[in-house]
């Protein structure tokens, strides 16, 4: 028996190593598993703010357009309002799924920002619903739509914890007065 008393200390310390050994595997499992599925949210995070910040910039476009027919904008490609409609209602139609996935896995600082850019859009909408002429108008709706385009992409890029962008804010022409 003495045998085994002098090899306890030998046994003793194989069970510890594999014990320790043992948790050192599974610690490092689940550090990667919550590193693999932070990675996966943060790309389905970019995915839906991607998708709502398309989704926008095709009403702002569409918009630029019709304001460039009513004399507002100097938009290359004028679109009567009439020929606008049913462009108008598709991007409006798909403004409200990209949003529920916005409000779904954006944070609160994103989906704030998202709202007030989407309400400067919903403005740009009616000014040109209601048919005006207003190019000084039109002008200052524009500076605030892109003021919360920057604020959304800011925080996106926060969120995400990527380096700063581009503002995308460079010179137009002016708009011909007529």
């Amino acid at each position: 028996m003495s045998a085994f008393i002098q090899q306890l200390p030998a046994l003793i310390g194989v069970v510890i190593g594999a014990l320790g050994s043992y948790l050192a595997v599974v610690r490092g499992d689940q550090a990667r598993f919550r590193r693999e599925r932070e990675a996966r949210w943060e790309e389905r995070r970019l995915a839906v703010y991607a998708d709502y910040a398309r989704v926008l910039k095709t009403a702002v476009t569409l918009s630029y357009r019709v304001a460039s027919h009513l004399g507002n904008d100097p938009h290359p490609h004028p679109l009567s309002p009439e020929e606008a409609a049913a462009l108008i209602a598709e991007a409006t139609t798909a403004r409200d799924p990209a949003g529920e996935s916005l409000l779904l896995l954006g944070s609160p600082e994103v989906v704030e920002k998202a709202r007030v850019w989407v309400t400067c859009v919903m403005e740009m909408e009616l000014f040109l619903r209601e048919q005006t002429r207003d190019p000084a108008a039109w002008q200052e709706l524009l500076e605030r739509q892109r003021a919360g385009r920057q604020a959304y992409y800011a925080a996106v890029r926060s969120d995400l914890a990527l380096p700063p962008g581009h503002s995308a804010r460079w010179p137009l022409p002016p708009v011909p007065h007529t």
